[in-house]
């Protein structure tokens, strides 16, 4: 038996980039969002709030566009 330690190490860094990391990014979008309720008791999350919510969710469509083209290019 002959482990390709190389590709072996690919596969654990690209699963826990992935596993892990898509989903913490996902958790930081919604918590940059959660604001407190203001003084009217409407929650209104600052510009600078949306923006940095709305890069996560942004880079997550990225990855989740470019792993299904690849999967559709051949996946090689």
């Amino acid at each position: 038996m002959n482990i390709e330690w190389s590709a072996l190490g690919s596969v654990i860094i690209w699963g826990i980039l992935i596993g892990a990391g898509l989903p913490a990014l996902f958790a930081l979008g919604v918590k940059t969002l959660a604001v407190p309720a203001g003084p009217d008791g409407e929650r209104h999350p600052s510009l600078g709030r949306r923006v940095g919510a709305w890069t996560c969710f942004g880079v997550i469509i990225l990855a989740i566009v470019g792993a299904v083209a690849f999967i559709a290019s051949g996946g090689h």
